[in-house]
């Protein structure tokens, strides 16, 4: 039998001029359940099918025309036979609160595909699919799962958003052939990579991939692009690169840039001439050539940025205490003492958060702190096993108020120390070489020893100003050194 008998189909239907008992009569077919499927199918014009699976046999030519609307809620659609829809023959709706699938030995053609599963549902493919006009998203998932949608060359994508939208992060692309001459903010098949350029690329192959690249040591967004014109050299191409909020990856947005591989193992930081994170983009000009593309953090970031660390003296105990603004795969922090800065002790494990694009307070107790004071540091370990290391703090609860920065000169971060008896803040203020502010930070100070960061991994060579801020009428400025 072509169909599930465990849950049978229901089918309702709007009369056309002819009636369902009338195109009954002109079928012939012993599957009761395909007479009354093609009466609807071939002379109604919409058709809903609940629950089971539709199955196109080997050997069947499924045909529908005139707009027909098909509406599958719940079921799985296995196309075995022929299913191959042109230009205005009907749609296909994809419906229910039930995950479902598309399966079968041959690749179906679909006209229009329209995807309305309840949020937290999904269409996933066992199978390549092609469409011959366009996919419109209203809510819910379609997931590649390591296939591929073909989209002819004037189909196109309508309506994804942070909810309703292709996904696939095991694998799989869809897929576009579009002719590039001289193309101004072409968007082909509206999957998200604009393009600019006066030259002529030609015939070109757009792919989108939603599986994360493995950038140096971390993994990308949850978007890449494959892009192969048939010329490829002195494009001096402009590449607008969108993507959504939930393909983010634990990134942040606010530092992600483009990176570039020629063969999808070796990766090439691009950078970026415009960020977007409210329309979701990142753009970059002056682009010589394609090749595959993603988004990701710059090369140096670590996997957790650090923004204060404290330790203070309090009733016999020494609280440690730090602020991460950002991790990613974070597993735990391990508190490590020393008494001369070469022999570590872990003196307590914290829990991390895992992935963590805000800020985030955490707090460890030395109960039994050593007599004359001690050095500490944290250690990151993610869920690799990998590890990070905090600079070192020190801490003496005889000692006196003081402040310096390290390193100098500086590459990705530099770290400032602030020793302080009282509870105040500090202001941060960088300047360039002709005297533009181009860093500022506000932050509390707590009693005892104070670790701040100044992120300067974005900012170009040369020679800074710092200028802090701190306790009462306090200030100081440092010379930094960007290398």
């Amino acid at each position: 039998m072509p169909f599930n008998k465990s849950k049978q189909p229901i089918a309702k239907y709007h009369r056309n001029k002819l009636s369902l008992l009338d195109n009954f009569k002109k079928i012939k077919t012993r599957d009761m359940f395909w007479k009354i499927f093609l009466a609807i199918c071939c002379f109604t014009p919409v058709a809903i099918l609940a629950q089971g699976t539709i199955k196109i046999a080997s050997g069947t030519n499924f045909k529908v025309n005139g707009g027909a609307i098909i509406t599958l809620d719940n079921m799985h659609l296995e196309n075995d036979g022929d299913l191959s829809l042109t230009a205005g023959d009907g749609t296909f709706g994809f419906t229910g609160n039930l995950n479902t699938n598309i399966s079968g030995s041959s690749m179906p053609l679909f006209d229009v595909m329209k995807i309305a599963k309840q949020v937290g549902s999904e269409l996933t493919l066992l199978r390549n699919i092609s469409v011959m006009s366009f996919i419109e998203f209203n809510s819910g998932l379609f997931n590649l799962n390591t296939n591929n949608i073909l989209l002819h060359p004037t189909a196109y994508l309508a309506g994804e958003s942070e909810t309703s939208r292709i996904t696939g992060t095991n694998g799989g692309f869809i897929e576009i052939t579009s002719n590039l001459n001289a193309p101004v903010s072409q968007n082909p098949g509206n999957l998200g990579a604009i393009i600019t350029s006066s030259q002529n690329p030609g015939s070109t192959i757009i792919r989108r991939g939603h599986m994360a690249q493995p950038v140096g040591n971390q993994n990308s967004i949850n978007r890449y692009f494959d892009i192969i014109p048939t010329n490829n050299a002195s494009l001096n191409f402009t590449l607008r690169f969108h993507y959504f909020d939930a393909e983010l990856n634990g990134r942040d947005e606010n530092t992600i840039l483009l990176w570039k591989s020629p063969d999808n193992v070796n990766w090439e930081e691009i950078g970026f001439d415009t960020r977007n994170t409210t329309s979701n983009y990142v753009e970059k000009t002056g682009i010589a050539d394609f090749s595959r593309w993603t988004l990701q953090l710059p090369s140096g970031a670590l996997p957790v940025v650090f923004t204060l660390i404290n330790a203070r003296c309090e009733n016999g105990k020494i609280i440690i205490s730090w602020k991460t603004a950002q991790e990613f795969n974070s597993r735990r922090f391990d508190i490590e003492r020393s008494t001369n800065g070469q022999d570590w002790i872990i003196i307590g494990t914290v829990p991390a958060a895992g992935n963590s694009t805000i800020e985030r307070n955490y707090l460890f107790v030395d109960a039994n702190p050593l007599a004359g004071g001690a050095l500490y540091r944290i250690a990151e370990y993610d869920v690799n096993s990998r590890v990070m290391y905090t600079t070192v703090i020190r801490l003496s609860c005889e000692g006196k108020e003081d402040i310096d920065i390290w390193p100098n000169p500086v590459q990705d971060l530099a770290w400032l120390n602030i020793n302080i008896s009282i509870q105040s803040s500090a202001i941060l203020r960088l300047f360039d070489a002709k005297g533009s502010l181009v860093f500022a930070k506000r932050t509390d100070l707590m009693p005892g020893a104070n670790q701040l960061s100044v992120p300067m991994i974005m900012l170009a060579r040369g020679i800074y100003e710092l200028k802090v801020e701190y306790g009462i009428g306090k200030t100081k400025t440092f010379k930094l050194v960007k290398h």
